[in-house]
């Protein structure tokens, strides 16, 4: 089977093992998620099936939307419940926090967790962090669209969060209590929406006849998951969806693909093909030109 499925992950497994009853369910390998969630996190795993895990770069830059809950006072070395607790500090006044917030959003330098899947010289972080080596996370630019106090029943502090893709949200609560003097960890983490996609819409690996749940659940590569990832659908004949689907030179095509012109494209990057019976190609438009992004070959 090709397509998109939304899985709701459990926490206390890892993203890679959560692809197991999806592969079980499929027959196949070939499987891959778009976003790791961390062991102890819950919530939205968008996961590719088929031929479809070509399309993973569509899906990965997709801004985050979370609900986490903040324990001020004690910090972790792993920055989440999971890990030993390495320092202490007093809990922070409500005020004190909602005068904070601000500061955390629009465009800020973030360094990485220690314990993270960051590459360092060929290894991952955490593997390097285990093995007691000491790490300099070289910080980077994020972006939060928006961070807002949910809850307060200090020592905890429930926020929703709307990021960047690379947004840790480990370093967002260990840098907001570090700036009000104080230490945290997460202790919960739901990730609720990644781009248009929403937890409601997920399948969880629970439910009963699971493997039959996760066939049905499965989103065909169709014009409505494309608007999902805001890419329009252009509809061409079947000879051009032949020709498409053999990788035939674009600028030969142009005149079938777009009946009239291509102005009325100009302002998107990439197109979705669509023949009269499925789909055939994603195109980018790279320097003027457009050129293969991904094509479905012909069976």
């Amino acid at each position: 089977m090709l397509g998109v499925l939304l899985l709701n992950k459990s926490p206390g497994i890892s993203s890679f093992k959560s692809l197991d009853p999806v592969k079980k369910a499929l027959g196949t390998g070939k499987v891959c998620h778009t976003g790791t969630l961390d062991s102890f996190a819950q919530g939205l795993l968008i996961i590719l099936c088929g031929r479809a895990v070509k399309l993973s770069s569509w899906f990965t830059g997709l801004d985050k939307q979370y609900r986490a809950l903040i324990c001020f006072g004690t910090e972790t070395d792993t920055l989440d419940p999971l890990g030993k607790v390495i320092n202490s500090a007093p809990v922070p006044q409500k005020k004190d926090i909602e005068t904070a917030l601000p500061a955390f959003t629009g465009t800020i330098l973030q360094a990485p967790p220690s314990y993270s899947a960051i590459h360092i010289n060929g290894r991952r972080a955490h593997e390097l962090a285990r093995a007691g080596i000491e790490l300099e996370m070289k910080k980077r630019p994020v972006t939060v669209y928006s961070l807002n106090l949910c809850s307060w029943d200090p020592p905890h502090a429930e926020l929703e969060i709307h990021c960047s893709s690379g947004t840790y949200i480990r370093s967002l609560a260990r840098d907001l209590a570090l700036s009000l003097g104080s230490r945290s960890h997460l202790s919960y983490l739901q990730r609720t929406r990644v781009g248009k996609f929403t937890l409601d819409k997920a399948i969880s690996p629970g439910s009963p006849y699971i493997e039959e749940t996760i066939r049905t659940a499965m989103q065909t590569l169709s014009p409505e998951l494309f608007a999902q990832l805001e890419i329009p659908s252009i509809f061409i004949d079947e000879i051009s969806a032949k020709a498409v689907s053999h990788g035939k030179d674009l600028k030969l095509l142009f005149k079938t693909i777009f009946p009239d012109n291509t102005i009325q494209y100009d302002k998107h990057r990439t197109l979705a093909l669509f023949g009269p019976n499925s789909f055939a190609a994603l195109i980018e438009q790279k320097k003027e030109s457009w050129t293969y992004g991904y094509v479905h070959a012909a069976d």
